[in-house]
Order: structure tokens, then sequence, then C-alpha cells
């Protein structure tokens, strides 16, 4: 199929949908049920028509198809952030689902944003769903969205009206996570992360002071709040362990954080555990690396992302219509940035 440019040149125009249903020898209603797989048509005819889209190299047009079947063929993630393992791992494992399901992914970061909200409204005109993770956006965008039918699953926070729901447990293993260091005598423990800007951080700080409760105890320290970034970590660190009644063992909100511990433990020349135990969460690949490794909370990062995927997938195909709330498990895991010389085999989980 060809066309005549303004100087005279020919130029292959791409193949329709016309094309293969005249070289198949059908309506182009059939050639649509093909490809959509979704209807049953008769072997030879299918086999007509996949031979004619394979011959013309044919290949749909997505704006084509969202007009015709009123639907855009991808879906939204917003993060507050791109950057670290942890971001990286959750947007993986959604990316990987909503491919398998047919449907790209438009990603939105919110960080240093000053309309974040009303991006989210934009970014909602051009897919078929959004997840929209942690406090990126308050209850209020979640609910107009759910008000203009725009199918939401929020992840790693609180359910919202109208939106389904996936996050990681966290109170239970934090609190086991403390208790573990209590156990090892430890009396000033410090949490380092922010309570009041993540969920995840919330429900942490809410394990480790369940800890102290049990210990009939209060906590040495209040929540030091800081970022959540490897930088963020040493800055509060550094501040920490220069008071005259540093901690001797220190809860990271998570492992970037405990890894700028780490970094500034060394710089005060603090032998490790010894001086000082660090534990982080996440359980990122280089954790178990670190000098010493670092005992951690894992989670399901990966998980996380594709069960987020599969949620939004149901609500998106009417699949069901009532919101769905799940947690998935986390688990210690055990190492030597505690104290420990051998890891755990009851209670615990062997690097």
């Amino acid at each position: 199929m060809k066309a005549l440019t303004s100087g005279g040149r020919q130029t292959r125009r791409a193949p329709t949908i016309y094309a293969v249903a005249e070289r198949a020898g059908v309506s182009i209603a059939t050639v649509s049920r093909v490809q959509r797989g979704t209807e049953q048509v008769a072997a030879p005819t299918r086999d007509r028509v996949e031979r004619a889209i394979e011959e013309l190299a044919y290949r749909p047009s997505r704006l084509g198809r969202s007009l015709a079947h009123g639907s855009h063929d991808a879906t939204g993630i917003v993060f507050p952030d791109l950057s670290g393992p942890y971001y990286s791992s959750v947007i993986l494992g959604y990316e990987e689902a909503a491919a398998a399901d047919g449907r790209s992914t438009l990603i939105l970061a919110t960080h240093r944003r000053d309309r974040s909200g009303d991006q989210v409204l934009e970014l909602a005109d051009r897919v078929d769903g959004l997840v929209i993770m942690g406090r990126t956006v308050g209850d209020e965008v979640i609910e107009g969205l759910d008000r203009r039918g725009v199918p939401v699953v929020v992840l790693a926070r609180p359910p919202a009206d109208g939106a389904d729901s996936v996050r990681a447990e966290n109170v239970r293993n934090a609190t086991k996570l403390v208790g573990h260091l209590i156990g090892h005598g430890h009396e000033r423990i410090a949490f380092l992360g922010d309570p009041e800007a993540s969920t995840d951080a919330g429900e942490r700080w809410e394990g480790f002071v369940a800890a102290h409760d049990a210990a009939g105890r209060a906590p040495a320290f209040a929540a030091q709040a800081c970022g959540f970034r490897e930088a963020d970590g040493r800055a509060a660190a550094e501040a920490l362990l220069a008071g005259p009644h540093r901690p001797t063992a220190i809860v990271a909100a998570n492992d970037e954080i405990a890894m700028g511990v780490l970094e500034a433990a060394r710089d005060r020349g603090l032998r490790l555990p010894d001086d000082l135990a660090i534990t982080g969460w996440d359980d990122i690949p280089v954790a178990r690396h670190l000098t010493p490794s670092l005992t951690t909370v894992r989670q399901p990062m990966l998980d996380l992302g594709r069960r987020a995927a599969a949620l939004l997938h149901e609500r998106i195909t009417a699949i069901r219509t009532d919101p769905r709330h799940e947690v998935l498990p986390t688990e210690l895991v055990v190492r030597s940035s505690c104290g420990c010389t051998a890891p755990l085999s009851e209670g615990g989980v062997s690097p």
C-alpha cells in the first residue's frame, strides 16, 4: 500500500484493518474479534485473518482501540519518588503484571510537585485506572476519582472509600524486631524515620512503642524524623550519635536509612554491633552484603506491585465491584548487625 508525497516520492502507508479484512475476505468486525480473542471465530477464518495480519505486518492503532472500546489499554501509577530499590522493585512487579494483562503503564512521581492532586486527576483522564502509593495525595482526591468512576488501588496506605488497597504488615514484625533488641539488653533504642510522612513508618513506630510497652518501659527517645534515603539516615545519625546520651541501638525505618547510620557510626569510630546495633526494613539486595550484615524485616516488594496490578485489573474489567483490602506478610531476617553471631532458626529467617 503506497502513497505519493508532495515531492513525488512514494512512501509506504501503514496497513489498516480494512486491508486485513479485504485480504482475508472477512468483515472488519471479524478481524477485531480475532485480535481480541474473546469471541468464537471458526478456526479456518481465524487462520486466514492471522495470516493476513502477518503478511501485511498489521499493527492496530492504540488510539483507535481506545476510541472503539472506550478504554486506553493503559494504567497509571503514582509514587512519591522513583529512586531507590524499594520503589523500583514495586514498580517492576507492577509493570510485569500490567504488561501480562496487555496494558502499558504511565508513571507519575509527585516529589517536589506543587499540584500533585491536579496532576493525578489529569492522569486519570489518560488511563483506565490508577494505583496510588502512600500519602502522595489526600483521601479527598481518591474519593473524587471514585465519584468519577475511576478504578483506584491504594498502595502502602490505609484503605480509602471506594478504593482497593494492598500493603505489607508492619506492626507485628516491628514489635518482634524491637523486642529482639530489648532481649539483647538494649535500653536506649532510637527510631529513625518519619511516622508522619509515611503510613508504613507510622506503623513501624507503633510496633516500636508496643515492644517497649510489653517490656514495661517507655522508649528512651521520641521518633527521630528524617527522610528515607541513605543521606538522610547519615545526617540524622550524626546528630543523634553526637549527643551526650547516644543510643546503643538504632531501628531504621528502611534499609537505606540504616546504610546511612552505618556510615555515620564508622565515622565516629564506633564498633558495630558492639557499640551500636543497627536494624533496617525491606531487605533490599545489598542488605546481606553490608559489614556487618543487616538485620532487617523482609517485605514482598515485587508482590506489592503485582497484587496492586491484579486488583486494579479486576476492577477495570468489572470482575468485581466491591473494594478488596489485602495485607501481605513480612518476616524478620536476623543477621549480625543486631549483635547475633548466628541467624535464628525460630522466630527469624536466616539470610
